[in-house]
């Protein structure tokens, strides 16, 4: 169980609004929860800096953390972030422990690679349509992937791709799945451009008009 990412806290003892809104308006900090495991929750606090310069990073949403509470160390995750609506500041965040010998579940975003290259699309002039942007998973954290692919070169006008397409590294398995395929949901396809339909019939009406022009020349 690796951790590319460390972030320092300190425990805090006011809670609810009034005192989040003094942390993140007089302090710059941005009030937290850690939970999970056998020790009860924590409320702490991180420097907003410091958090904003970690979400610049795509991988720190799927990734173990090494979170530090006033000098001791477990690993986490990011389980919820709250942003401000207007400004641009976090409001909350949520961590939860984990165990390397515990599956957790999480979710990992979908990379969707080789599209100007797919079938559908260089072939049958279709649109690529995405249904889901991440994948909700389970397992252990030392299997924890950064994102999964999901291959788009050979997928043909008209067709969709589910969840069960996409290629679980070992140790990894979809939660949707883990339900029964009913719960197999779309997570891409390959439409049918719109105004095809309509170009067709343009064409198809334009000798009609041709004509018509020709008749009324003929009675002048």
């Amino acid at each position: 169980m690796s951790t590319d990412f460390t972030l320092h806290a300190t425990g805090r003892e006011e809670t609810g609004k009034g005192a989040s809104r003094r942390l993140r308006r007089l302090a710059g900090e941005v009030p937290a929860i850690v939970y999970g495991g056998k020790k009860d929750p924590a409320q702490i606090k991180l420097i907003q800096k410091d958090v904003a310069k970690s979400l610049e990073n795509e991988a720190f949403y799927s990734h173990i953390i090494a979170l530090e509470i006033d000098g001791k160390s477990e690993d986490v995750i990011l389980k919820d972030l709250q942003r401000h609506p207007a400004k641009n500041f976090i409001m909350h965040m949520d961590f939860l422990r984990v165990s390397k010998n515990t599956k957790l579940q999480t979710k990992v975003p979908l990379h969707f690679i080789n599209e100007d290259n797919c079938v559908g699309v260089k072939l049958g002039g279709g649109i690529i349509g995405r249904s889901m942007t991440e994948l909700d998973i389970m397992c252990l954290p030392k299997d924890l992937p950064e994102y999964l692919e999901v291959d788009m070169t050979d997928v043909e006008l008209g067709q969709t791709l589910h969840i069960s397409d996409i290629k679980l590294p070992k140790g990894v398995e979809s939660v949707a799945l883990s339900h029964g395929d009913d719960h197999d949901l779309p997570i891409a396809a390959v439409n049918k451009a719109k105004g095809v339909a309509v170009d067709e019939e343009v064409d198809a009406d334009a000798p009609a008009a041709a004509d018509d022009t020709t008749e009324e020349a003929s009675e002048e």
